[in-house]
């Protein structure tokens, strides 16, 4: 799958959260000849703002994009860096 391909399906999945920001990074360039990147999973950079993270320690949040992303976890994202917040924090 290409990485648009993969960006698109991030989003269309973290939809589910509400998010009031959203931007997804891909960085798998930067890991190339790395294992996860020979097996197709890219690596990419997240921020997310939404109010679902409101009350939500670091791991809730992260549990919240896990959940949203899925099936993605397991094939299309090897590597996943999350920055979620809540709208008074962003």
């Amino acid at each position: 799958m290409s990485t648009m391909g993969v960006i698109d399906l991030m989003r269309e999945r973290l939809a589910a959260l509400e998010p009031t920001a959203l931007t997804v990074i891909d960085d798998s360039t930067l890991h190339a000849g790395h294992a996860g990147a020979r097996s197709g999973g890219g690596h990419y950079r997240l921020t997310i703002v939404s109010s679902r993270f409101s009350n939500c320690s670091t791991m809730q949040k992260h549990r919240l994009v896990y959940d949203a992303l899925g099936s993605l976890m397991k094939r299309e994202i090897h590597a996943l860096s999350i920055n979620a917040l809540p709208p008074d924090e962003s």
